[in-house]
């Protein structure tokens, strides 16, 4: 017995003098701030502040109390929080020795082992490289059409015949059908349906600590990822077995067809079934909320500033003149002459950005601003608060498109709606056509006045109005339309 107790001294002498020596090593250089109380640390005081809209004040708050740079505890992991030119300009050139951008628990299990995110140098570059050759501006070319058939059937189904409609709800119908068609290839439906209302439960439990006990969010949303896991594997088995007894399927019909059809040298798939299914889940809750919030927020904008919606309108009114009969449906050509719209979307999202802060795992040591953020340690980054500095971008809160018509108008490493460097949003050209055709139809067929003097907002992560802005809609051209069913 005396010999156990002597060696498990021997033992813990040793480790308790390691965890010492590392502690005062960084207790003079970790940056300021508090970690907080275990697990707990900022959590509950950061989501209470991102559901009372008051998430982008807390972080402002923080930044004036401790600098650029601090120490907190976020999903209860040692984490340093950046923000500034600086930090973008840090995160986006620091190579994956460095930084890697693996999620916190929660993001990482609801998106799967295999998503973008997760994977590094090789890895990384194959799957990246197979995503673009889908979502790359030669590709998207040939789904335009696609896309304006079904933003044509959604104004026929949701906006003709309503007189009132909450549009967050309706532009998140819209983004899911988009993504539905143009990523899995979905026919509408009852397993459509079931795909959309799994998605939402699992975007519900993206950010919270992951706890996986009966009744908790993060459990409900890991059950309704497996299910919508299901579901795609079922879309990939099909989609597979159509390409082996038709090889005249077109591989840019949809995001899978896509995946599936990229080989290497030998003939062999580039993908597994696996890395398709978590990467159509990734495209899923990247491409909706970040959608549809932007587009609902240019039609709150475009109600508060009749003169933008007089110049959006009769750059879109000239585009349609330019048919050669009415109904044809929109082109690459004719969405490159949407110069001006494109601005008013950029305003939008340095505004009221849908992604207002990410995380990166740090892989060893680094030095800044004089601190040491140790390896194992979580940054918290909250990139488009740079977006809000008056310093960097003139009046900062007036809503003024015409600030992009100057040069430099967006300094480097300032404007991050669509991230930066090698990890760009994939997906940036995709939201750009879908959110140009939506407001292409909406401002030559629709006027629209707010409800309400005030639309309330909340962040869970994303924002959204708790009445789902509300507004009378007027129809200046109806739009009658059917789509055609997915080959």
């Amino acid at each position: 017995m005396e010999s156990q107790i002597l060696l498990a001294f021997l033992l813990f002498v040793p480790l308790l003098l390691f965890f010492l020596i590392k502690k005062k090593r960084y207790s003079k250089r970790l940056p300021p701030g508090s970690l907080g109380m275990p697990i707990i640390g900022q959590n509950l005081e950061f989501l209470r502040a991102m559901r009372a809209n008051r998430g982008e004040v807390w972080l402002q708050e923080r930044a004036r109390k401790y600098g650029p740079i601090s120490k907190m505890n976020i999903f209860g992991t040692p984490t340093v929080f950046l923000h500034g030119q600086a930090a973008n300009k840090f995160i986006y050139t620091r190579d994956e020795t460095t930084l890697s951008t693996q999620q916190p628990g929660s993001i990482r299990r609801l998106l799967g082992e295999r998503n973008l995110f997760e994977l590094k140098s090789e890895d990384h570059n194959r799957l990246r490289g197979a995503m673009l050759s889908f979502l790359k501006p030669d590709a998207l070319k040939q789904n335009v059409v696609k896309m304006d058939q079904e933003i044509k059937l959604h104004l026929t189904q949701h906006w003709n015949h309503n007189k009132e409609i909450a549009v967050m709800p309706l532009m998140k119908t819209l983004t899911f059908n988009v993504i539905c068609t143009l990523i899995f290839g979905v026919e509408r439906g009852a397993r459509r349906d079931t795909l959309v209302h799994l998605f939402e439960q699992v975007m519900d439990g993206m950010l919270v600590l992951p706890i996986n006990l009966p009744f908790t969010r993060f459990n409900r949303s890991l059950g309704a990822r497996l299910k919508a896991g299901g579901i795609i594997k079922q879309l990939i088995h099909e989609k597979r077995e159509k390409m082996k007894n038709n090889h005249e399927i077109s591989s840019d019909q949809d995001l899978i067809t896509s995946l599936l059809s990229i080989c290497d040298e030998a003939g062999s798939p580039l993908l597994t079934d696996d890395e398709i299914e978590d990467n159509c889940a990734v495209a899923m809750i990247a491409g909706h909320d970040t959608t549809s919030t932007l587009l609902t927020f240019l039609i709150k904008l475009l109600a508060e500033h009749p003169h933008v919606y007089e110049l959006v309108l009769n750059e879109q009114e000239e585009i349609a003149r330019g048919k050669k009969k009415s109904g044809d449906p929109l082109t690459w050509d004719d969405l490159a002459k949407m110069k001006y719209t494109w601005r008013v979307a950029t305003e939008a999202l340095r505004m009221y950005p849908p992604v207002m802060f990410s995380f990166r795992q740090v892989l060893k040591d680094i030095e800044m601003e004089g601190y040491v953020i140790p390896k194992g340690w979580q940054l918290f980054w909250a990139g488009c608060m740079t977006q809000l500095d008056e310093s960097i971008y003139p009046d900062p809160y007036k809503f003024n498109p015409s600030r992009y018509e100057k040069h430099g108008a967006t300094p480097p490493h300032t404007f991050v709606a669509f991230g930066g460097g090698a990890r760009t949003c994939p997906g940036n050209e995709f939201a750009r056509i879908e959110t140009l055709t939506m407001i292409h139809y909406l401002v030559t067929g629709f006027n629209w006045k707010l409800c309400l003097e005030e639309n309330i907002m909340s962040r869970d992560p994303m924002p959204a109005f708790n009445q789902g802005l509300p507004i009378q809609i007027q129809i200046k051209k109806p739009w009658n339309h059917t789509v055609s069913p997915i080959p």
